[in-house]
């Protein structure tokens, strides 16, 4: 299972949503509510299943957001209404000793797996990912990858499913402090408590399903794991808090309204596509359909919902919810790992199930349970206890993830030290000189897959490269400015992985070089899209750029001519119109075909097998003949170039050429190997411009 943000959420996509916390008594209104465990054991059931069989998102994280905003304002309420104000330390406390103990053992557990079964260039990512799920904000960490281009193709950690309680620990921490609000306003103008804190809540559930839907339709992979396209969700449970007791209907109508909401919640993962949808109005249908159960309540019909809810059984499996859902998600990835499949067998799907009910259940009595009986002694029952208890659990984890971070950066930066010499690694040189191969000595490849996604060329690490969400082209100018022939390099990422060797070849004939760059946006006059939707910012960007380059008015523009997909290579549309106009402005082009996309991630690969294994045919992505090549409308400024041998040498793509490491992902070359296609760069320039 390994999918792009943009798709079904799986250990290729970090959009995997955590589970909300379990209680021993369900209570609203200061009555044991047993449907709503079972409810919480219905959503748990889906989400795992839909995972672990399907590769889909069910819904049911969003069940929890609207059962946490459900349940904590009723208590907060509750408390206000019996002690007159919000104790924050102690429901802080209270909520960090149930929370993190369980937490930070999965945690730990996680790492150890991560060490045990995850490749190396992996573990710097993971960690932080590790540290900012303690310190509940790794949603945040998830949102700014998702559109990283360079890193929202990276396959799910064990860990990625914290991100949903990271929104609720956020939510614990704003609401007391609403809840306080609400409480001030009410004795200032006079009104009940709960009608103070209806308007408020109210206000921002409007405020956030709005922002919500907007988010969602201009950048759905950032509005996944936004706190404030979240909110909303909890509010809504929020407000049925509120409210709830307050709405009679007859048992008929509770009857149909328990079943309707149940049938519509297990069916939302099968007729909508969540993971793409969510979490705008869409949303609505999972919440909609926990909001009618929890209406419904206890029917005292044998027909009723509630009878299969409160079945014993399904209350013990929402018992152990919180610790099933920290489980079930790192053993997936473990066994998808392990046995090299995208899916889990019928068979290895339930072994994945048995093991996280296993794991649940020790979790469930030894942790939980050993935390309540450590903290059972009246003298023990204090808010100082509770934090101590929590952060006796977190500091370990936050111990080992950040010495283990610094012992590999210090080994980073030994490697970086290393002088690569050119006949220890000669790179692309042995394609074009074969007799250099008798000569190879044996050697680590160089970059190491640990470091090979910061293996970056000075255009990246200087800042010139554009992200996926800028606007503004980013123009870095290298060479004389009164260069006899200025060069441009512009286009997309793909582009961009070449500048190593055209910055030397430049360097070297002393042309002025100017380049802009962004993460995938290409260069032509058609409308980029993203997710299927208008790619804006691209789209302000091509504009800039364009006018840059009329500006500049370079010889020749230096860019993509086809782009490689997993199965085939296309000339993009809107890429001849782009051509047509530079040669209005008498601009040459010089057109690089794209380079074969591979199915396996090179520094991953190297890492998971042997070298020889790894490797692809280049005729998987890229087609017989150059496609820009068979254009029947090829402009006349037009000039391609094909160097895909100097690559994947008789059309095999091999993880490593000369000691140096190819690809460090799908479709880009590390600036390593492409430093050492400077000859051949230098010679496909020189021809093609006649400078």
């Amino acid at each position: 299972m390994s999918e792009t943000t943009t798709g079904i959420p799986t250990p290729g996509d970090p959009r995997i949503p955590a589970v909300i916390d379990t209680r021993r008594a369900v209570r609203t209104g200061g009555g044991f509510r047993p449907e709503i465990e079972g409810l919480r054991a219905v959503a748990v059931l889906l989400v795992a299943v839909y995972h672990v069989w399907f590769g889909r998102v069910s819904g049911g994280v969003d069940v929890f957001l609207l059962l946490t905003g459900f349940l904590i304002t009723g208590s907060l309420v509750r408390a206000v209404e019996r002690d007159g104000r919000v104790r924050f330390v102690a429901f802080w406390a209270r909520l960090a000793k149930r929370l993190v103990p369980s937490a930070a053992v999965v945690l730990l557990a996680g790492m150890a797996a991560m060490y045990v079964w995850l490749p190396g260039s992996r573990w710097e990512g993971l960690l932080v990912e590790v540290r900012a799920a303690a310190l509940y904000h790794e949603n945040w960490t998830l949102a700014h990858n998702a559109v990283d281009y360079l890193a929202r193709e990276a396959a799910a950690g064990p860990l990625q499913h914290f991100w949903s309680l990271s929104i609720q620990g956020q939510f614990y921490l704003l609401w007391p402090v609403l809840v306080t609000i609400a409480a001030f306003m009410a004795t200032r103008v006079g009104l009940p408590l709960r009608r103070s804190l209806l308007v408020l809540v109210t206000a921002l559930f409007a405020l956030s399903l709005s922002y919500s839907v907007y988010i969602t339709a201009h950048d759905q992979a950032w509005a996944y794991f936004d706190t404030g396209a979240r909110l909303w969700e909890l509010s809504l449970g929020a407000i049925l808090a509120l409210v709830v007791t307050e709405l009679r209907p007859p048992t008929r109508v509770r009857v149909f309204l328990g079943w309707f909401g149940l049938v519509a919640l297990v069916s939302c993962g099968l007729l909508l596509q969540v993971s793409t949808l969510f979490p705008g109005y869409v949303a609505l249908w999972p919440t909609g359909a926990a909001l009618m159960v929890i209406v419904a309540g206890g029917t005292g019909s044998r027909f009723g919902a509630d009878r299969l809810l409160t079945w014993r059984p399904l209350m013990s499996v929402g018992r152990l919810s919180y610790a099933l859902y920290l489980w079930h998600w790192p053993i997936l990835v473990c066994y998808l790992e392990v046995t090299g499949r995208q899916t889990a067998t019928l068979l290895g799907g339930a072994a994945v199930l048995g093991a996280s009910f296993v794991l649940a259940w020790i979790t469930h009595r030894a942790v939980e349970g050993g935390v309540d009986r450590l903290t059972r002694p009246e003298h023990r029952r204090t808010s100082g206890w509770s934090v101590m208890v929590a952060v006796l659990f977190l500091v370990p984890v936050l111990a080992v993830s950040q010495l283990w971070s610094q012992r590999l950066e210090g080994e980073r930066v030994e490697r970086v030290q290393e002088v690569i010499e050119p006949e220890t690694y000669p790179g692309a040189r042995v394609v074009a000189e074969p007799d250099l191969l008798t000569v190879l000595p044996e050697a680590p490849v160089r970059p190491a897959p640990a470091d090979a996604q910061e293996d970056l060329s000075s255009h990246h690490q200087e800042g010139c490269h554009s992200t996926l969400v800028s606007e503004e082209p980013v123009v870095c100018d290298r060479g004389p400015a009164d260069a006899e022939h200025t060069l441009a390099l512009v286009g997309a990422s793909r582009t961009a992985h070449w500048y190593p060797a055209v910055e030397k070849v430049a360097a070297e004939h002393g042309w002025r070089l100017v380049s802009f760059t962004k993460s995938g946006c290409p260069f032509g006059l058609a409308t980029a899209t993203k997710d299927g939707e208008v790619f804006q910012e691209c789209e302000t960007w091509k504009a800039k750029a364009l006018a840059e380059l009329e500006e500049l008015n370079p010889d020749a523009v230096l860019l993509s001519s086809t782009r490689a997909f997993a199965d085939r290579e296309v000339v993009q549309e809107g890429y001849t119109e782009m051509w047509w106009h530079l040669n209005d402005l008498g601009i040459d082009v010089i057109g690089l075909r794209d380079l074969p996309r591979l199915p396996y991630r090179g520094a991953e690969c190297l890492e998971s097998t042997d070298a020889v294994e790894c490797t692809s045919p280049a005729a998987i992505s890229l087609d017989e003949v150059d496609p820009a090549a068979r254009l029947e409308d090829l402009p006349p400024n037009v000039t391609l170039l094909d160097l895909t041998e100097h690559v994947c040498p008789d059309g095999a793509c091999d993880a490593v050429v000369g000691n140096v490491l190819v690809y460090w992902d799908h479709s880009h070359i590390t600036a390593t190997y492409a430093a050492t296609l400077t000859p051949a760069v230098e010679s496909a320039l020189l021809e093609a411009t006649g400078w």
